[in-house]
């Protein structure tokens, strides 16, 4: 029996109205009209030919208001982790100028059709660090679980999509940033959880970049020829299916 005088709590109702806002905020935004160089190390190339063509996502493949507070936790912490970075003597630089109002440094290719935006260079650091400069700085959240992962195997091994990325962005910012690629970039892990802090220097790996440029250009060139890239895996039980946010649409196609 339906009970008639049951509201939501108070709590509840106030929730729904910040995440009904958070969704439809994110929803006005416009879209992307290009591959993001922070996700071409996503295994899946159709599912990024789909990103790329702004395809309708499936009816459950739309961010929560929860997953969008969940996104933006992650950019305050990283404006945290850019403080006390610079606290401990770290010449870092986010934006040209660095101005809160500067341009973010970053990358265009293909005819702007590939684009990245980097989270920091640094430009100068303590001497008992020994770092090399100038380097390219990549800051992600996570928490506990993925945290300890990275930290026990290494951004490489356990996060391959993040070290696509740093390799690709070292090798796109050469050319506006001399250097970049010769010194290590600083991989920044900040426990969600813990407020723990993980750093590791990543080495530029030069063959990993040209396999991510290749396969920008083979989802830009497919996508430009009407071609559907095969799906990566054989099963819509791989994981990394179930998390993806077309995998009704594309396998309910024929292959």
């Amino acid at each position: 029996m339906l009970d008639f005088n049951h509201r939501p709590a108070f709590g509840e109702r106030l929730n729904a109205l910040v995440d009904s806002h958070l969704v439809a905020d994110n929803a006005a935004r416009s879209l992307r009209d290009y591959l993001g160089g922070s996700r071409v190390g996503v295994s899946c190339e159709r599912a990024l030919q789909f990103e790329f063509t702004s395809t309708p996502k499936d009816e459950n493949g739309e961010f929560s208001g929860r997953t969008l507070r969940i996104f933006a936790m992650g950019h305050a912490l990283e404006d945290l982790a850019i403080a006390w970075l610079r606290g401990a003597g770290l010449d870092l630089f986010t934006r040209k100028g660095n101005r809160p109002d500067g341009e973010q440094f970053g990358f265009s290719a293909a005819g702007g059709r590939l684009r990245g935006h980097v989270d920091g260079i640094i430009a100068c650091a303590p001497a008992a660090l020994g770092l090399r400069v100038p380097a390219l700085w990549e800051c992600k959240t996570m928490n506990a679980k993925n945290w300890r992962e990275t930290v026990s195997k290494g951004v490489v091994l356990s996060k391959p999509v993040y070290a696509a990325q740093i390799a690709l962005y070292q090798a796109y910012m050469e050319g506006s940033v001399p250097g970049i690629s010769a010194a290590p970039a600083l991989f920044t892990a900040i426990n969600k959880d813990t407020a723990e802090l993980h750093h590791e220097l990543v080495p530029f790996d030069a063959d990993l970049a040209q396999r991510m440029s290749d396969k920008a250009v083979r989802i830009l060139s497919a996508t430009d020829a009407g071609e559907l890239l095969p799906r990566f895996t054989r099963t819509r039980e791989h994981f990394e299916c179930r998390f993806c946010s077309w995998a009704t649409r594309c396998w309910e196609m024929p292959q």
